[in-house]
């Protein structure tokens, strides 16, 4: 069975690390933002096999660093692990939730009703585009 829950911000580092920055040190997935933030974890048989990280700017909520084990990718948990934050921005007043998306994952992205906005930018070897999608406070 799938839990989610707020945790702190090391035990999302190794799996920033294994899954979106392979070969890079584990020291290297904290940012200086994480003691700003919101942190959760999605937990299957009491391990962690998903990871995002929220942060708030006003109304705007950023999220970064969506991590999902590569054992249980495509079966929904990025999907719950989204909406599980989006409920948690609403009830926090959000009025939007973006992210800077990998080209790679625009499609998962575009599925949950996120859009494009801007132009595509490189950074750390990977492409990118901003995509966000307005939320309703409650």
């Amino acid at each position: 069975m799938l839990s989610i829950e707020q945790i702190t911000p090391h035990l999302t580092w190794r799996l920033r690390r294994d899954i979106l920055y392979p070969g890079h040190y584990l020291h290297n997935m904290e940012m200086d933002e994480d003691n700003h933030g919101y942190h959760f974890g999605a937990f299957e048989d009491n391990a962690l096999v998903g990871v995002v990280s929220l942060f708030q700017n006003g109304s705007d909520w950023q999220f970064r660093k969506l991590a999902v084990v590569a054992e249980v990718q495509k079966k929904g948990l990025g999907t719950q692990l989204l909406n599980y934050i989006t409920a948690f921005a609403e009830r926090e007043n959000g009025t939007r939730l973006w992210c800077n998306a990998r080209l790679s994952a625009t499609g998962f992205y575009e599925k949950l009703g996120y859009s494009k906005v801007g132009t595509e930018f490189h950074k750390n070897g990977v492409d990118y585009i901003r995509m966000e999608k307005s939320i309703a406070s409650t």
